[in-house]
């Protein structure tokens, strides 16, 4: 029987008897921690760290999910690894059953229940103190800590340091900017920190039950330019779901728009009437003109004169994980470049790591604004990152072997992107392997791509941050003081 205990708070400790394996990991979908063994009296011990570092980022909590136990050699059966109750640690609570190691939040087994989480809501309704000078950020539901609201919190740590940063967090995985605080959600301090912020920040809905406090205040920056159709346009939506939009942009004050294109439907699909939309380009588009794309490939383990492709498609309705119409290690090789795979934010958790030569999945990076950075040219469908990557100036081709279909029957678009888009538009691989390989693809497309530019970028100059926090400053949503 091999004993497993939790040492240290964030490492699993394995007692054996007999010969050593020669390994052993704890392997995910996102992530993989490897032992390390010694020899001892009795047999051989082996500690898996809880916690792991990729791209050359901090040591953080393994992303909540479930890790098989892999051992090299004469692997035991999981009736000979000694079960673990799930224990809550600091950083993260883990179980061990059945030769796999689940890992989840560090909640604690009242809180996380139902009754508990029932408890925690009604303290957050009843709240009476006053709000404190701070601000509760949350990117994607608290799965990374990105987009327009990572730039903004950026630009608060420098113009006005005293603000208070609480970033909304699903695990202690997900890395917070620095000087902020992480407050996993359905904590304690989670509920405290959401309702004793003077601003919520957000970037999709907010979800759960939100009681807005006298002074307190929403801005929705939203996470993209659409092509696609959104909320109440889309076609055949639920009225059910209709009243839920309304529902939910009552909860905002104001919009944040990365152009008028987009302030307009923005403030029609979710019915938001006469508030404020601040079309002031998109912050996290600032480091697009600002950031240093060296340093990002350095820490993707990429060189600085390496040819690298962003492929980073957008979700489909019918599909949990990232579509598959591309043979990447073919990609790769065909166009002579390094391909980083970036799904969805949708498909983080139902999905895997892509591998191969030349492949690296970024879909667990903290950022993908950094990941159009460091980007020679990406492939894209109908993503909105689209409207992103031309602040760049850089080359953008669509895969876009679904286009009917996608158009047709599973959103729509505001409009044809085949006549407007800034690149080539490929129906299968080698189309596309023969466009990114094509040196006139720019200049061929260089019209349309001024035209795309000048109408979706215009405020895309690397001060889109300064600009908002500037206003959330004047209007007295936070304070210096």
């Amino acid at each position: 029987m091999i004993r497993v205990s939790l040492v240290a708070g964030d490492a699993l400790q394995f007692e054996g008897r007999g010969p050593a394996p020669a390994g052993l990991r704890a392997a995910g979908p996102r992530a993989v921690s490897a032992a390390s063994i010694s020899a001892t009296d009795a047999g051989w011990r082996a500690v898996l760290p809880l916690r792991v570092s990729r791209w050359g980022r901090p040591e953080l909590a393994l992303p909540s999910g479930t890790y098989r136990l892999e051992f090299d050699g004469p692997a035991p059966g999981s009736a000979q690894i000694a079960p673990l109750a799930r224990t809550v640690a600091e950083t993260l609570a883990v179980e061990v059953r059945d030769g796999q190691v689940i890992v989840g939040p560090p909640l604690t087994e009242a809180d996380a229940a139902p009754a508990g989480q029932a408890a925690l809501e009604r303290a957050y309704a009843d709240r009476s103190d006053d709000l404190e000078n701070a601000v509760f950020f949350e990117s994607f539901y608290g799965r990374n800590a990105s987009c327009n609201p990572r730039a903004i919190d950026a630009e608060i740590a420098r113009m006005a340091p005293t603000v208070l940063r609480y970033w909304s967090v699903v695990d202690r995985s997900i890395e917070v900017p620095p000087g902020a605080v992480a407050v996993v959600e359905g904590s304690p301090e989670w509920w405290r920190a959401r309702g004793a912020a003077r601003l919520l920040v957000v970037n999709d809905w907010l979800r759960r039950r939100f009681v807005r406090r006298p002074g307190q205040r929403v801005l929705q920056t939203w996470h993209g330019t659409p092509l696609k159709r959104l909320a109440l346009d889309r076609p055949g939506f639920d009225p059910r779901r209709a009243l839920a939009v309304v529902r939910e942009s009552r909860r905002w004050d104001v919009l944040l728009a990365q152009n008028p294109y987009a302030a307009r439907i923005l403030r029609t699909a979710y019915a938001f009437g006469r508030r404020p939309v601040w079309v002031e380009g998109y912050p996290r588009n600032d480091v697009l003109l600002t950031g240093d794309r060296d340093a990002v490939r350095r820490g993707l383990g990429v060189g600085p004169d390496e040819r690298v492709l962003l492929y980073a498609p957008t979700w489909r309705d019918d599909r949990e994980q990232m579509v598959d119409f591309l043979d990447l290690q073919k990609l790769a090789q065909d166009a002579g470049a390094t391909v980083l795979v970036r799904g969805h934010s949708r498909t983080l958790l139902p999905g895997a790591d892509a591998t191969g030569p030349r492949v690296v999945d970024v879909t667990g990076y903290p950022d993908i604004s950094a990941l159009l950075l460091a980007a020679d040219a990406l492939v894209t469908d109908y993503s909105s990152v689209m409207f992103d990557f031309t602040a760049t100036g850089k080359p953008v081709h669509f895969f876009v072997p679904d286009l009917e279909h996608y158009r047709g029957r599973l959103r729509g678009f505001y409009f044809d992107l085949a006549e407007r888009a800034p690149g080539p538009l490929a129906a299968t691989q080698d189309e596309l392997t023969a466009g990114l390989n094509d040196p006139d693809v720019p200049q061929r497309f260089a019209e349309r791509y001024a035209s795309w530019s000048a109408r979706f970028n215009a405020r895309d100059d690397g001060r889109a941050a300064e600009r908002v926090v500037a206003r959330l400053l004047d209007q007295g949503m936070i304070s210096r003081d």
